[in-house]
């Protein structure tokens, strides 16, 4: 039983064809209705507010809708079938979905709070100081979904020559496995031609703790959305939460979209058991299939390649620290 107060977030992925979410009309023309006073066309949740949802509809309009009951549950990211009348706006129905954000509630039931995403990024910075540990968790649950992870390092206005030398030779480590490391700066405008390359024609989430500057980040990318933003408690050297809902933005010249997130300051890997916990960890895969065992924890166990090459420098020994801790966490939350 996962222990009380922990909050946890987890990407469940249903791959599809297409990465874009801009709204696809072409597999739904056939099915779309119209009347005198009503048409129907398709649309992109753009936010979510209460019972009334923000859908931008195939022909770039805003609409505040409300959603038929058998439309189910509806997040940002949704591609969606609005009718639309002279009075008010209603959504009949969601197209599938090819990916999920997803966090268990108090309740500890699946409540998905984004959905159709391409790429996560991974906002970090020194202060709040990052920690590997967090970044690891975002890294597994990406990997086990097949979404592609970028590290973004905000913030880099902060460091001096020396914090950046230390700083780079920390993150090097998930370069060297092949992750992407972007470092920007939101408050000077630093960084940002590289962090476009990255964004192009992907629709993209933005995750991390509180007070990292992922909202100060979309408003240097969009200077006309104007994101809250949160200052940094100097107490705790936590961020303040400012962001209370998903809210999806389109970059410039619609080429790709960004998913601004409620802030979290603690990242579970919710629903994954610790014979899955090595595949998320990419470094390990070219070793797991030569363990003598096929259901290896790669703890104690004989014949066991990938603490071998864990000895042999094949295997960060800091990565595989970090597997073994969240291994022990993921075994005592089942228990």
């Amino acid at each position: 039983m996962r222990r009380a107060g922990k909050r946890a977030v987890c990407l469940i992925a249903r791959q599809q064809a297409n990465s874009c979410m801009s709204v696809d009309t072409s597999t739904e023309s056939d099915s779309l209705q119209s009347t005198e006073n009503h048409r129907q066309q398709t649309g992109l949740v753009i936010a979510h507010h209460g019972s009334t949802l923000l859908v931008e509809t195939a022909d770039q309009q805003l609409r505040e809708c409300h959603s038929r009951k058998s439309a189910g549950p509806l997040v940002t990211g949704d591609q969606v079938i609005v009718e639309t009348g002279e009075r008010d706006d209603i959504i009949v129905r969601r197209l599938p979905r090819r990916s999920e954000l997803a966090r268990p509630d108090s309740r500890g039931k699946s409540r998905i709070i984004a959905a159709n995403i391409d790429q996560i990024l991974i906002v970090i910075s020194p202060r709040p100081a990052f920690k590997e540990a967090l970044i690891d968790r975002y890294l597994v649950a990406a990997e086990l979904t097949g979404i592609t992870p970028v590290i973004v390092l905000n913030k880099v206005d902060l460091l001096t020559s020396e914090d950046a030398a230390a700083v780079k030779q920390r993150l090097a480590v998930y370069e060297q496995i092949g992750y992407r490391l972007v470092e920007v700066s939101a408050k000077v405008a630093d960084g940002f031609d590289a962090l476009h390359l990255v964004l192009n024609g992907r629709n993209n989430i933005v995750v991390g703790q509180s007070g990292v500057g992922k909202s100060s980040l979309i408003n240097a990318l969009l200077p006309e959305v104007d994101a809250r933003v949160g200052d940094v408690s100097s107490a705790t050297n936590k961020g303040t939460h400012t962001t209370t809902t998903a809210r999806l933005y389109h970059l410039p010249q619609r080429d790709g979209n960004i998913i601004d997130s409620p802030g979290i300051r603690e990242f579970g890997l919710w629903q994954v058991g610790p014979t899955d916990l090595a595949a998320g960890f990419r470094e390990f895969n070219t070793f797991r299939p030569h363990c003598k065992f096929r259901d290896c924890l790669h703890r104690q166990e004989p014949g066991c390649a990938v603490r071998t090459s864990v000895q042999t420098g094949g295997i960060s020994p800091q990565r595989y620290k970090s597997y073994l801790n969240l291994l022990e966490s993921l075994q005592q939350d089942n228990h």
